[in-house]
């Protein structure tokens, strides 16, 4: 296990500043996830890691020790790409093996730990074949298992499960998981999904612009967004954000019901205008206009499809909110202003 650090990190492709003075730490054995919408510079981040990018400014430190000027051979992590980055005309087996063939492993041990990690990932049955002859879970499993038998001090996984169906997705997400607890080796996971993040990260990084956002537990991201672009990337649906004279009033779609549902205590009473239902099994959606409200400000409510209660577009209903359930923002700079966040 080993930590890996940034350290007044930015990399500028000329005018563009792909990443932008980032300071961020992954302890020892952590599962730290980068989360952000397409060209926010997470994979630019996690290439200078790799050794990939050199960066314009700024270090990387692996276990104590900078290691911006070394090369990516020597720095002992594993990548894992999105595409996989498999050999084609390689079998599995010559896949697997190849980093430690490169190292000039003995034949023997080389044998021994493709053994042990195709057993790892349930792939025994296939080292003899190529890649084409197997379905995107399997080389998934593949360029896992080539990752994890050098026994890097770091695995730096770049988007690997975004090439799955959504079903298999969700059970090599948890697969991945189990893997990461059992080697205990310092992760650093690439997405823009936030279902991904929420569920594998042991601390999320929030990146925008080239810049961390907020960094935190899953809890802490979700319970109290460092500033509103936290609060409206990270949720399905995202915060509602209510203009509140100098303030931005932040709550929860979930925390948003009718009146009568729960408990009144200390809450604030928000007419709506109802203008469309969704059902979702599970939940449903109610969008409406808050009345009252200049500008037009519209709201969405989730509310879980066990609460009996009649709801449809046209009419108009009163919804509360606990105060405490409200966060507040900064209208200028959309930083939270209730209190400390990460």
């Amino acid at each position: 296990m080993a930590t890996v650090e940034a350290r007044g990190l930015s990399k500028h492709f000329d005018e563009v500043h792909a990443v932008d003075g980032i300071d961020l730490t992954a302890g020892e054995g952590e599962f730290l996830v980068l989360l952000g919408p397409s060209g926010c510079g997470k994979t630019t981040l996690m290439r200078m890691i790799a050794g990939l990018e050199r960066p314009t400014r700024g270090d990387i430190v692996i276990d104590g020790t900078v290691v911006t000027d070394l090369p990516p051979r020597a720095r002992n992590v594993a990548m894992v790409f999105q595409s996989y980055a498999l050999y084609p005309h390689l079998t599995v087996e010559r896949n697997i093996s190849f980093p430690l063939r490169a190292l000039g492993v003995p034949r023997q041990k080389i044998r021994n730990k493709v053994e042990w990690a195709a057993r790892m990932f349930g792939i025994e049955s296939f080292l003899h074949r190529k890649p084409r002859q197997l379905s995107g879970g399997e080389r998934q499993r593949v360029a896992l298992a080539r990752a994890v038998v050098r026994e890097p001090v770091v695995f730096l996984l770049d988007e690997p499960l975004s090439n799955l169906d959504a079903k298999l997705r969700n059970s090599a997400r948890d697969e991945l998981k189990q893997l990461q607890r059992t080697l205990g080796t310092t992760t650093i996971y690439v997405t823009h999904d936030q279902a991904e993040a929420m569920g594998l990260g042991d601390r999320i990084a929030v990146l925008n612009s080239g810049k961390v956002m907020q960094v935190g537990t899953p809890q802490e991201i979700y319970g109290r967004p460092a500033n509103t672009f936290v609060a409206t990337f990270i949720g399905s649906p995202p915060m509602n954000l209510v203009e509140d004279g100098d303030t931005w009033l932040g709550f929860r779609p979930e925390a948003f019901l009718p009146r009568g549902v729960e408990r009144e205590d200390d809450a604030v009473a928000m007419p709506l205008q109802v203008t469309r239902v969704e059902y979702l099994g599970a939940d449903r959606l109610v969008y409406g206009v808050l009345e009252g409200r200049a500008p037009e400000t519209h709201v969405i409510s989730k509310i879980p499809s066990n609460i009996r209660i009649e709801i449809a577009a046209g009419e108009r209903l009163d919804f509360v909110i606990r105060r405490s359930d409200i966060g507040r923002f900064d209208c200028a700079t959309g930083r939270r202003v209730d209190g400390d966040a990460r």
